[in-house]
């Protein structure tokens, strides 16, 4: 069973359509590239997916669950990061994991050993009682990106995981993304880096609240005769007719 399967998913808000009858499937512990440009519609696509907008028709299971009927059973079942807020500043860097294993249902001993270890294995122990926003911004993803994770959910979404922070942390956040697909983790990244798309299994490329590509970046580079996925990218986004959401 695939980990997310779509077929003639839209979106439409009155007279417009935000997504456009989308179509395709992600396979469990892939690495799978959502791109974009700004106004695309995978914003929304996401939104969908993650049982936060209820789609205008279409189906989809995500996790094994339909997203029309059990958008809640969904929820339990995925993490989500966002680029703009994952993270409650003002709480220390252990009370926003106590939070978030609270909230994802974890019991006290559960949090308690996922608490010590994220610690642990971010290298952050002696930091535990640091407020968050206190942290570069490296750090506070690569943090969120833990806390999405802390339920050790089937699916993790990442939106835009990791812009504006430095090449140096996005290798080591890459790292962290590799991590969790091996261990059986499937991913779900947005990204305007397209050095990014490189690292996917497979990149699918909205235009205009459509797929217009999908394939893994050597097939899309070969479809597109283009030498890198920026090259892609461009061929397809100057296809776009509307502008940013």
């Amino acid at each position: 069973m695939n980990a997310i399967a779509v077929q003639n998913l839209t979106k439409q808000f009155g007279s417009f359509t935000a997504v456009d009858n989308i179509s395709f499937d992600v396979k469990r512990g892939e690495i799978f590239g959502f791109l974009g440009a700004n106004g695309a519609g995978k914003t929304t696509a996401m939104r969908m997916l993650c049982g936060l907008s209820f789609p205008t028709r279409g189906e989809a299971t995500v996790a094994g669950f339909d997203l029309f009927r059990e958008a809640e059973k969904i929820k339990k079942s995925i993490g989500y990061m966002s680029q703009k807020f994952s993270l409650y500043e003002d709480l220390t860097i252990k009370e926003n994991i106590r939070f978030y294993g609270g909230i994802y249902g974890l019991t006290d001993g559960q949090i308690k050993s996922k608490t010590d270890f994220m610690l642990q294995h971010l290298g952050l122990s002696e930091q535990a009682n640091t407020l968050v926003k206190s942290l570069p911004l490296g750090w506070r993803q690569k943090l969120s990106f833990s806390v999405a994770m802390v339920h050790e959910p089937q699916i993790v979404f990442l939106d835009e995981p990791t812009g504006g922070v430095d090449p140096v942390t996005r290798r080591e956040f890459w790292t962290m993304i590799y991590e969790a697909a091996h261990a059986g983790t499937t991913v779900f990244v947005t990204t305007h880096y397209m050095d990014e798309a490189e690292y996917c299994d497979r990149v699918s490329i909205m235009v205009d609240g459509r797929i217009d590509a999908l394939g893994t970046p050597t097939e899309l580079k070969e479809q597109f005769s283009a030498s890198d996925m920026a090259g892609v990218f461009l061929k397809l986004a100057r296809r776009a007719k509307r502008g940013d959401d």
